[in-house]
């Protein structure tokens, strides 16, 4: 009797044939790594687009204040980073860097002291720590609000948006600060160099950004705190039980962000040589663009310094760009507007073809999908 021969058993209904799954897998690789370019796409993009549009986008002039602007996005990005990558968002850091120049300008035209019928010049440096560390108060409020209270942090950084500003309306009494010179006789003069100093040939705040880029990018890859990050914005339940202290590492990252805008605020400030407590407006969608735009997840766990960098290019040269070609401002609202939609369209499916990839590769393999 001639043994009766099996049938291959059928594939389960909704997986593809090993063949199949191995194929859409090397196609969701591919689409996955043009995500991951998008940036860097972007990049060379816009260079080739105004260039034909302007001689002088590339000319050397041109060159330095933009690369001056995109380190000032790319200092306030920096701080976000953390925070995104913890999994939170920060709304506040524009209102942070307009409040900070308002002080940096107080500071620089006289502090009275009533109870000694004086008034005190602080030097340059003086200021800088004073408002740097404004800042870093104001993040702080943001953090505590947000872990011991458990607000949003969209709803935390967003009312703390109006409070900074606010409060810069406040002391400055809605008026401009317009001498941030100092006077030689008062030990007060220097504070022009954060916008005007060019070390070698770059601006300053380029170098603030380098030095700034290399200091993060340390405490990322080289630091047990880097690593908390990573770990509580991927799975804070799971970060929780394995020992990570999720309070004490949101509450940083805020704290980071508030000492970065600030920083930038002092360099708007010293650029325009003069202290207004509008400055800053809309910062915080650029640097949330940048940060995104270089692959960060607003869900957190995911982001790069160099991603980060990369993003700031691209948000300043759009910037710098659409003002050089002579658009009209209510269109390069609209048009940031338009592309900090489209960032978040395009990290939603870059994380919808991540996990199509994943459960395909898993087919492919001869594993059940987890």
């Amino acid at each position: 009797m001639t043994p009766r021969e099996t049938p291959p058993a059928p594939a389960s209904p909704g997986h593809s044939p090993p063949e199949g799954a191995a194929t859409e897998a090397r196609r969701l690789s591919l689409v996955n790594g043009l995500f991951e370019l998008r940036a860097p796409i972007a990049l060379v993009a816009m260079v080739v687009v105004f260039y034909l549009l302007s001689d002088s986008f590339l000319s050397m002039p041109n060159l330095v204040m933009t690369a001056k602007h995109i380190a000032i996005n790319a200092v306030i990005a920096l701080g976000v980073l953390l925070v995104v990558v913890r999994g939170g968002i920060d709304l506040s850091v524009g209102s942070i860097a307009g409040l900070s120049g308002v002080v940096a300008g107080e500071l620089l035209e006289g502090l009275e002291l009533g109870f000694a019928d004086a008034v005190a010049y602080p030097p340059v440096w003086g200021v800088i720590v004073l408002c740097v560390a404004v800042g870093m108060l104001v993040g702080l409020v943001n953090g505590v609000v947000i872990t011991r209270f458990k607000v949003p942090p969209f709803i935390a950084t967003f009312g703390m948006l109006y409070v900074a500003r606010g409060i810069a309306l406040l002391i400055s009494d809605g008026s401009t600060y317009p001498n941030l010179d100092g006077n030689p006789g008062l030990g007060n003069t220097g504070f022009e160099v954060l916008g005007h100093g060019r070390p070698l040939g770059l601006p300053m705040a380029v170098w603030i950004a380098a030095l700034l880029a290399v200091a993060v990018t340390l405490v990322l890859t080289k630091t047990p705190f880097g690593r908390w990050l990573y770990a509580a914005g991927g799975n804070e339940r799971a970060a929780e039980l394995s020992g990570v202290p999720i309070d004490r590492v949101r509450t940083t990252v805020y704290v980071i962000s508030g000492a970065c805008a600030a920083l930038a605020g002092l360099v708007i400030a010293s650029e325009l040589t003069s202290a207004t407590p509008l400055a800053g407006e809309a910062y915080e969608l650029n640097a949330i663009s940048a940060v995104i735009l270089g692959g960060a997840a607003l869900g957190g766990g995911l982001g790069t310094v160099r991603g980060t960098l990369l993003g700031a290019c691209v948000i300043g040269l759009l910037s710098e760009g659409l003002v050089l070609v002579g658009l009209s401002a209510f269109w390069q609202i609209l048009v940031k507007g338009a592309v900090l939609v489209l960032v978040v369209v395009l990290d939603r499916g870059r994380q919808r073809f991540q996990r199509r990839g994943a459960t395909v590769s898993a087919m492919a393999a001869g594993r059940r999908p987890g």
